[in-house]
């Protein structure tokens, strides 16, 4: 089976929220980030978090859930950074499921489908939800050297862009794959169970 690693991104500042976005905490009590981590590392058993060096509640949170944490200095700079820095800590993987940490309702089995494209030998996925491209998105090795280069705060959307005939998109009725918290409304608006 091939290797594919899960990078959940947890480096953003949270400033259109007003604070730690990361750690507020859903209708059941779960912080925002630890939600994301958790179903991430059901997806990918090995699953690793890049956060900002000061982010030290959340290190400790995403490490009691089993994730290894990746502190990366340059993270300020932009999404890209932390990225790069994610890949550079997974050595010889065959492949990534990016997640990200303000994104804490996708599902796992979506996680999973991204995964297995991936270990399948798929060049790059990512899920759709009423024609809308969402997250996670999934690269092979193929991309290790462009991931490194990352830098700034585009992240790897040039990457599909240029090779959006690779992109196996994948359909899903999981409306997750679209939900992000960006603000104190998106937060409310999750509408998860119990809520």
């Amino acid at each position: 089976m091939a290797r594919v690693v899960g990078l959940l991104l947890a480096a953003g500042q949270g400033r259109r929220f007003g604070g730690d976005k990361l750690l507020q905490a859903l209708a059941d009590g779960t912080p925002v980030a630890v939600a994301a981590a958790r179903a991430l590392k059901a997806a990918c058993a090995e699953s690793i978090a890049v956060l900002r060096p000061e982010q030290g509640a959340l290190a400790s949170l995403l490490e009691a859930e089993g994730l290894r944490v990746v502190r990366c200095a340059a993270a300020r700079s932009g999404m890209g950074h932390s990225l790069a820095a994610g890949v550079a800590a997974s050595g010889d993987a065959q492949g990534w499921v990016v997640a990200l940490a303000d994104m804490p309702c996708i599902r796992v089995a979506t996680l999973q489908a991204v995964a297995e494209l991936i270990g399948g030998g798929t060049a790059l996925a990512a899920p759709s939800h009423a024609g809308q491209r969402g997250h996670p998105v999934g690269f092979a090795a193929r991309w290790k050297d462009a991931l490194l280069a990352l830098e700034g705060d585009e992240g790897a959307r040039a990457i599909l862009r240029q090779n959006l005939s690779l992109l196996h998109v994948l359909e899903t009725d999981d409306p997750g794959v679209l939900q992000d918290v960006d603000t104190p409304a998106d937060l409310a608006a999750l509408g998860l169970p119990g809520a």
